[in-house]
C-alpha cells in the first residue's frame, strides 16, 4: 500500500490533522498517539472518582444535608453525569469533532473542580463549622457547590463519549494490523480508567477523611489539569475525524421520506436504490454502507420515483441515499442490545448499595485495631479489572484466536454474553453469602444485635471480583461493539448511548428496591429489605436479580442470533488490501 493510497483513504474517511490536511499513517495515530489519550483518561477518572467517591459524606458533614437528602442529591448528580454525554456526543459528531469537543469540555471540567475546591477552602465560600463538626452553610455557599458539581457533570459528559472513540480513531480499519490493535486499545482504555479509580478510592478518600476537603478536592483539580496537559501534548500525533452535520437531522429525513413514500414499492434488486456513484459517501467522514434486508420499510426513503427523476436536485427530505438509510438501521439494530445492558448495569450498581449494606453487618476487622469500611471493598472490583484486562488481552485472546481463527478471539457479541453469564454468578455469590449470614444469625439468635456478625467482611471479595470480571467482558465489549457497529459519522453518539445504560441501571435498581419494599412490607411485615437486615431477606433480592439476569441473558441470545453486523461498501476492497499487505 503506497503513501498516496493511504492519503486517499484518510481523505475519504475525513481523517485529517487540525489544519484539515489528510493524515499520513506513518506520521500520526496508532499506539504513538495513545499514551497521551490513555494518560488523559487515567487522570480524568482519578479526578472524577477522587471527588465523587466520598461526595455524600461531604454533603452531610459540610453542607448540613440529611443522609437521605444527600444520597438522593448525589444519585441525581451521578445520573446526570451519564446523561450529559449525549450533549457532548451530538456536538462532536455534528459540528466540533471529537478533538475540539474534548478540549472545550475539559476546560469546563477544570473550572468546575476549581470552584468545588474553592468552596471547601476559601473563606466566604467555605461554610462556618462549630468545633469542625457542625457546619452552617448559607444558601449562596450551597449554590456555589451545586454550580461546581453540575459544571463537572457537563464537563465529564462532554468528554466521556468522545475519548474512547477518539482513541479508536487513531487506528485505520483498512489496515489489518491497526484493526487488531484497535481491539486491544479498548482493553487498555478501561485498564487506565481503573488505575485512576484505584488511586482515588485508596489515597484520595484517606486524604479527604484525615487531612481535609480542601486538599481532597484540590488534588483532583490538579489531576484534571494534568489530564489537559497530557491531551494537548499529543496533538501533532492525532488523527481527527471530520464532523458530518447533525445525525438527528439525517435520521429525521429518512423517517419523513419513508412515510411520504409509504405506498411506493421497494425493488427486489438493491442496486436500483438511490446511492451516489462517487466513491465517497454523501455524508462527510463516513464510508458507504452496504444495503441490508432488515427494516425494509425504511428502504422506501431511497426509492427513486419518476417524480424524483424529473427534479435536478431532490430534497433529502424526499430522497435519501442507501448509506443514510443504513445509518438509521444500524441504530435500530443496536437498541435491543443497548436495552440488555441496563439489567447488567443494575447488577453493577449493587456494589454501591446492597453490597455495602450487607458488608456493614459483617466483621470488618483486620487485626485488633484496624477496620476496613464496607464501601472500601469496591477496591477488589477495581483490582479484579486490573488483573483481568492484561490476562484477557495477552493470554486469553491469543489462546482463543488459535481455536476460533478470529483476530479478536471472541466475537464482540460472544464477549458481552460471557460477561452477562459472569454477572449471574456474581448475584448467586452474593445470595449464598447472605444465606450463610442469616444462618449464623438464626444459630446465635443475633436478630437484634448491634454488633458485627461473627463472619469476616472479606467473604464479600468473590462477588466483587466476579463483578470486575464481568465488566471486562461486557463493559469493554460494549464500548468496542458500539464503536464498531455505529455509523462512521455517529460514533460519539453511539458511545454516549452505551453510557446511558449505567444511568438507567441505577434508576432501575432504585425502582426495584421501591417495588420490592412496597410489595413485601405489606400487612405489617418487615419485608425483604428492612432497616434491620438481620430480620430481612436480602438473599431474596439477590435471587431476584440473578433470575432477571438469567432471563436477560436468554433474550440476549435471541437478539445476538438475529443481529446482522454492519457492512461497509468497501469491506471487500479492504479485505483484498489486507491480504496484499500481509503477503508483502
Amino acid at each position: 500500500m503506497g503513501k498516496g493510497e493511504v492519503e486517499d483513504r484518510y481523505t475519504q474517511d475525513g481523517t485529517t490533522d487540525l489544519k484539515g490536511n489528510p493524515c499520513v499513517k506513518k506520521e500520526t495515530g496508532t499506539w504513538k498517539a495513545c499514551p497521551y489519550i490513555l494518560g488523559n483518561e487515567c487522570c480524568e477518572r482519578l479526578a472524577y472518582y477522587g471527588m465523587s467517591t466520598n461526595l455524600v459524606v461531604y454533603m452531610v458533614t459540610r453542607m448540613g444535608e440529611g443522609v437521605a437528602t444527600a444520597a438522593n442529591n448525589v444519585t441525581n448528580w451521578a445520573g446526570t453525569c451519564y446523561i450529559t454525554p449525549l450533549i457532548g456526543a451530538f456536538l462532536a459528531d455534528s459540528y466540533l469533532g471529537r478533538f475540539w469537543t474534548i478540549s472545550i469540555f475539559m476546560m469546563v471540567y477544570v473550572l468546575g473542580l476549581t470552584l468545588l475546591t474553592m468552596t471547601a477552602s476559601v473563606n466566604g465560600l467555605r461554610p462556618d463549622c462549630t468545633n469542625g463538626i457542625f457546619c452552617h452553610p448559607t444558601q449562596g455557599q450551597r449554590s456555589a457547590v451545586y454550580a461546581a458539581l453540575y459544571l463537572i457533570a457537563l464537563g465529564t459528559g462532554g468528554i466521556k463519549p468522545c475519548v474512547s472513540s477518539f482513541g479508536a480513531d487513531q487506528f485505520d480499519e483498512s489496515d489489518p494490523i491497526e484493526k487488531k490493535s484497535k481491539s486491544s486499545f479498548f482493553n487498555w482504555f478501561y485498564f487506565s480508567i481503573n488505575i485512576g479509580a484505584l488511586i482515588a478510592a485508596s489515597v484520595l478518600v484517606y486524604i479527604q477523611t484525615n487531612v481535609g476537603w480542601g486538599w481532597g478536592f484540590g488534588i483532583p483539580a490538579v489531576c484534571m489539569a494534568i489530564a489537559v496537559v497530557f491531551f494537548f501534548w499529543g496533538t501533532p500525533l492525532y488523527r481527527n475525524q471530520k464532523p458530518a452535520g447533525s445525525p438527528l437531522t439525517r435520521i429525521a429525513q429518512v423517517l419523513v421520506a419513508s412515510v411520504r413514500k409509504w405506498k411506493v414499492h421497494v425493488p427486489e434488486d438493491p442496486s436500483l436504490l438511490h446511492e451516489l456513484t462517487d466513491k465517497e459517501s454523501a455524508i462527510v467522514g463516513s464510508r458507504k454502507m452496504e444495503h441490508s434486508s432488515q427494516f425494509k420499510f425504511l428502504d422506501k426513503a431511497c426509492v427513486e420515483t419518476e417524480e424524483d427523476k424529473t427534479v435536478i436536485l431532490v430534497s433529502p427530505w424526499r430522497l435519501c441515499t442507501v448509506t443514510q438509510v443504513e445509518e438509521l438501521k444500524s441504530i435500530v439494530r443496536l437498541l435491543p442490545l443497548w436495552a440488555g445492558g441496563i439489567i447488567f448495569s443494575t447488577v453493577y450498581g449493587q456494589m454501591s448499595t446492597m453490597f455495602v449494606l450487607q458488608g456493614n453487618t459483617l466483621d470488618p476487622h483486620i487485626g485488633p485495631h484496624f477496620k476496613i469500611p464496607a464501601a472500601s471493598l469496591s477496591i477488589f472490583d477495581t483490582l479484579s479489572v486490573i488483573v483481568w484486562v492484561p490476562f484477557y488481552d495477552r493470554i486469553l485472546v491469543p489462546l482463543v484466536r488459535r481455536i476460533t481463527g478470529r483476530e479478536r478471539g471472541f466475537t464482540q457479541l460472544t464477549r458481552m454474553g460471557i460477561g452477562l453469564v459472569i454477572s449471574i454468578f456474581a448475584m448467586v455469590a452474593a445470595g449464598l453469602l447472605e444465606v450463610a449470614r442469616l444462618h449464623i444469625i438464626r444459630r446465635d439468635n443475633l436478630y437484634d444485635s448491634r454488633d458485627y456478625i461473627p463472619m469476616s467482611i472479606f467473604w464479600q471479595v468473590p462477588q466483587y471480583f466476579l463483578v470486575g470480571a464481568a465488566e471486562v467482558f461486557t463493559f469493554i465489549g460494549q464500548l468496542e461493539f458500539f464503536y464498531d457497529q455505529a455509523p462512521d459519522a455517529m460514533r460519539s453518539m453511539c458511545s454516549a448511548l452505551s453510557l446511558t445504560t449505567v444511568s438507567l441501571g441505577m434508576y432501575l435498581s432504585s425502582l426495584l428496591v421501591t417495588i420490592v419494599t412496597n410489595i413485601t412490607a405489606r400487612n405489617g411485615k418487615l419485608g425483604w429489605i428492612p432497616d434491620n437486615l438481620n430480620r430481612g431477606h436480602l438473599d431474596y433480592f439477590f435471587w431476584l436479580l440473578a433470575i432477571m439476569s438469567f432471563v436477560n441473558f436468554l433474550l440476549y441470545l435471541l437478539i445476538a442470533k438475529w443481529y446482522n453486523y454492519k457492512k461497509t461498501a468497501d469491506d471487500l476492497e479492504e479485505t483484498k488490501l489486507g491480504d496484499a499487505y500481509e503477503k508483502h
